[in-house]
């Protein structure tokens, strides 16, 4: 990996150039390596050299969880990197064994089953694998660089006009293949309008929500505690409001509270504590109250549900993709983002297992792959937060309603049956599409309800648990 700012020509070899340093940009150049001569990442940060926040990724400081289906993507585009996050003090817990969740319907048992996810801070999870790209041979990249400008016209887009973001000096950079994966904040809609092309359309669904996450000192011996989750009710018609309880490295806990238009947490200390007992069940409130606070309350606003339709442009430009944010960002609580941006990935790697970077139409078929790839996460995100009071969005179409009465029901049953519940991590982990949860025999079993075993009363968490906290069972 070269981190030089002088960046030779490439005298007929194949470059590409990913806009953004982060999990979305660096899996993309773990992908395109294999088959350019050169990958250059720009990211406007310095990166860090430890598992710390950076400037241009405010939200790392909130809960973050890789879910399973993500989780195998990257190990299959980097293999040994699942090690490397459990070696670096992430924890693998199995889902549902390893949560202790409130959902719309109820609480989940803690049954076995076959998903996972990864508990760590994002900080942790973006330094393993930064690591390992940047050590792959090929890759350059330019840090404290900004994109301005795309260069090429409407049939293609042939490189990055770049700046120096202290000393303001421009260059350019040329490229076969340019992927935006820059992140919410990405420009790329209007810099391809700069080139002459339609505008991109877009659509927003926006709840209001806002995160505010403090850290804590985990109890002693509690490093096989379980990830704790109270989720908002959509069926209540009130602000939705809920809270995770994250157990990090170092022997930590990340309590991020959450809630719509209405129902924000604060920033201040002293109101952290009272909104998680405010909540549907003060489980999490009760866990945190004799802990030591680590850290001040980070207050975060910026969560709308953003949709980019780069696809649907009469006749998309060639030598351009977006992918991860730049394409679609999520509610964060649905703790789908990182997990799409690692399926987008691999639908990279397998269209270019068989098609040259230099294909005409490469781009334009990649662009609608990857589009694919995030339309049942994007329809499941925006399917749940139109329906918080003062939520902003067009109504979802008529299947997208009549399918969320499904859901309701799905997910009150999947507290009492374990062939709906282990259909629903499934999907929700990204393992299985959301065709899953219409499989006949899962179907069958919504139809039927969830018996005598959904109606638990209190929150499936061990006596020894709770004893690890100082409180008695619940």
């Amino acid at each position: 990996m070269r981190t030089s700012d002088d960046i030779p020509a490439r005298d007929g070899r194949t470059r590409a150039v990913v806009l953004g340093g982060g999990m979305a940009g660096l899996l993309a150049a773990a992908v395109l390596v294999r088959h350019v001569d050169e990958v250059v990442v720009v990211d406007r940060d310095r990166m860090p050299e430890g598992p710390l926040p950076r400037k241009g990724l405010p939200q790392a400081r909130h809960a973050h969880l890789l879910m399973s289906g993500g989780a195998r993507a990257v190990e299959s585009l980097l293999p040994g990197t699942l090690d490397g996050w459990v070696s670096a003090g992430a924890r693998r817990l199995a889902l549902p064994t390893g949560l202790v969740a409130l959902g719309p319907g109820g609480w989940f048992p803690r049954w076995p089953g076959t998903q996972y996810l990864l508990a760590c801070t994002r900080d942790l999870l973006d330094l393993v694998v930064r690591a390992r790209v940047l050590a792959l041979p090929g890759i350059v990249l330019r840090e404290g660089t900004e994109a301005v400008a795309l260069l090429g016209d409407v049939r293609r887009v042939t490189g990055v006009r770049v700046r120096d973001a202290g000393t303001g000096a421009g260059g350019t950079l040329e490229a076969d293949l340019v992927v935006d994966a820059s992140g919410r904040g990405s420009r790329a809609a209007r810099r391809l309008t700069e080139l002459g092309l339609p505008v991109v359309h877009e659509e927003t669904v926006d709840s209001g929500l806002v995160y505010a996450t403090r850290i804590f000192q985990a109890p002693p011996e509690s490093e096989r505690f379980p990830v704790v989750s109270v989720q908002a009710d959509p069926r209540r018609r009130r602000p939705g409001q809920g809270a995770v309880l994250v157990p990090v490295e170092g022997g930590r806990w990340l309590v991020t509270t959450s809630g719509t238009r209405g129902g924000e947490p604060s920033g201040e200390a002293g109101e952290f504590e009272p909104f998680l007992r405010a909540l549907r069940d003060p489980l999490i409130a009760d866990l945190v109250a004799r802990a030591e606070p680590l850290t001040d309350v980070a207050l975060t606003r910026s969560t709308v549900n953003r949709r980019r339709f780069f696809e649907r442009l009469p006749a998309p430009p060639d030598g351009f993709v977006a992918l991860g944010d730049a394409l679609a960002t999520f509610n964060p609580v649905y703790g789908q983002g990182l997990s799409v941006a690692a399926r987008s990935a691999v639908v990279l790697r397998d269209t270019l297992a068989l098609r040259s970077v230099r294909a005409p139409g490469l781009a334009p078929d990649l662009q609608r792959r990857v589009a694919r790839a995030a339309s049942g996460p994007w329809d499941l995100a925006t399917g749940e937060d139109i329906n918080y009071p003062g939520a902003i969005g067009a109504p979802p179409p008529a299947a997208t309603r009549l399918l969320r009465g499904y859901v309701q029901r799905l997910m009150r049953t999947a507290t009492g049956d374990p062939v709906v519940l282990k259909a629903l991590m499934d999907v929700m982990t990204l393992s299985a599409p959301m065709t899953e949860l219409l499989r006949p025999s899962v179907a069958l079993c919504v139809a039927r309800g969830p018996g005598r075993a959904g109606r638990r009363g209190g929150p499936p968490i061990t006596a020894a648990e709770l004893a690890l906290c100082g409180l008695p069972p619940r």
